[in-house]
């Protein structure tokens, strides 16, 4: 179970590696960049083959990084999530926030196994202050039934 400590190791490190942005502007990598880089955030995209995204430099992988990043938000297929954590904190990673949808047990068994701060089973936009559109009405609904993290 998610906890709000993991959620806010997170959200608390204003530098994010964005592993799972995309060439297609709807996947969801690509609206995280754009949401959370409105709000403040810094955002480090990874892509073996983009320069950019939504106007933020793309870098080929977590060590061509200029800079170290505090947390690792994955948002990959769930069979290529376990690879990206491992790679996540072999760059010296240890919060990580895996996209509802994203996770694997194997993802979520290497977090543990390597006492990682994580998330999994969350949307980052439901807790990412301001939060807006949609994801305020799912937020609304998830207190409601008690179901936010804790």
């Amino acid at each position: 179970m998610t906890t709000r400590a993991a959620v806010d190791s997170v959200l608390n490190e204003k530098n994010l590696a964005v592993i799972g942005v995309s060439r297609n502007p709807q996947k969801f990598g690509n609206m995280v960049v754009k949401e959370l880089g409105e709000k403040g955030y810094k955002l480090l995209p990874i892509h073996p083959e983009l320069d950019q995204v939504h106007g933020v430099a793309c870098y080929r992988s977590l060590d061509a990084l200029p800079e170290p990043a505090g947390a690792a938000f994955i948002a990959v297929a769930p069979d290529k999530s376990a690879a990206a954590v491992k790679e996540a904190h072999e760059a010296g990673i240890r919060n990580i926030w895996i996209q509802q949808m994203a996770q694997s047990d194997e993802a979520i068994q290497y977090c543990k196994d390597n006492q990682l701060s994580f998330v999994s089973g969350e949307c980052i936009l439901m807790h990412a202050e301001p939060v807006g559109s949609i994801h305020k009405f799912h937020r609304f609904f998830k207190k409601l039934f008690g179901r936010m993290p804790k």
